[in-house]
């Protein structure tokens, strides 16, 4: 009798866990399978996603992920909003040459913000108080030593040994060789490195 029991319990329970239940509270918005179709375990059922309590998923080049750290100051645009917010994670390994870092917000999401939507982020690495930065040149890395050419008033751009510092994704640092205000030419000019002058034309 005991034997019977506990088969009729087994399948009652089995019968149960065909019910799906997510395992958080949100709003069901994908369904990839359909009723009555079979399917394997581990197989996504279903897609749930809690509006109020959404991460940002940024994908950075793996050769600009050495100075990321958790807890790091971000900002995520939602192209209806920014929204402030801190690195919680970053995957152990590349995919397809960039690292997927996991950012959590600390503010209010603006209106119209939903899963899987597309997003721009910035992480702070570190802030610079008053330095001289000037747009990546083309043939620029950080902590080196190029030439530029910059812009005279007669419409001349002269070569000119400038020391680079630290950089951004758009922006590096100015040691040396460049003032505040100056022009330069961030395109590649490696065409012209046996001149040391060029005449701009209009």
């Amino acid at each position: 009798m005991n034997s019977k029991k506990a088969q009729w319990e087994l399948r009652r329970k089995q019968l149960d866990d065909l019910k799906v239940k997510a395992g958080m509270s949100g709003t069901l918005t994908v369904v990839p399978v359909e009723r009555g179709q079979q399917v394997a375990p581990g197989v996504n059922l279903a897609r749930v996603a809690n509006p109020t309590n959404l991460k940002a998923e940024l994908r950075i080049a793996e050769t600009q992920t050495k100075d990321i750290r958790i807890g790091q100051y971000a900002e995520v645009d939602t192209r209806n909003g920014i929204v402030k917010g801190h690195v919680s994670r970053m995957d152990p390994s590349s995919t397809g040459g960039t690292v997927g870092v996991d950012v959590i917000m600390d503010g209010p999401l603006p209106a119209g913000a939903r899963a899987d939507m597309g997003v721009d982020g910035t992480i702070q690495l570190e802030k610079l108080e008053n330095i001289v930065y000037v747009g990546r040149p083309a043939f620029g890395q950080e902590n080196s030593t190029v030439t530029i050419f910059k812009v005279q008033p007669n419409g001349e751009a002269l070569a000119t040994k400038v020391k680079l510092g630290r950089a951004s994704v758009n922006t590096i640092e100015v040691i040396e060789g460049l003032n505040p205000g100056d022009q330069v030419i961030l395109s590649d000019m490696s065409q012209y490195d046996a001149f040391d002058r060029v005449q701009i034309k209009g």
